[in-house]
């Protein structure tokens, strides 16, 4: 496998592509993370690296941001189509 060259920085996708498809700032975000808007800034502007601990915090937001779409989608399907109430 060969290696990246120059491989973006993650906060990057954060800054592009999940703040924006989420439709949230980024003061939002961080209080949702429970971090300063300070943190999370220097996070997607490359200036500072992803610890374990803000790992977690992402992967957590993340699921629990997953689930809510989920509900939100199943509440638009009739009934009848959406065999996952049932269970």
């Amino acid at each position: 496998m060969s290696r990246m060259f120059n491989p973006p920085h993650p906060g990057v996708l954060l800054k592009e592509d999940v703040l924006p498809s989420l439709g949230i700032s980024v003061t939002d975000a961080a209080s949702q993370l429970g971090v300063t808007r300070l943190t999370l800034s220097k996070i997607i502007n490359g200036k500072s690296f992803i610890s374990p601990d803000m790992a977690l915090r992402l992967a957590a937001w993340q699921g629990m941001q997953m689930a809510y779409d989920l509900w939100q989608a199943e509440q638009q399907v009739p009934s009848e189509y959406c065999s996952a109430r049932e269970i």
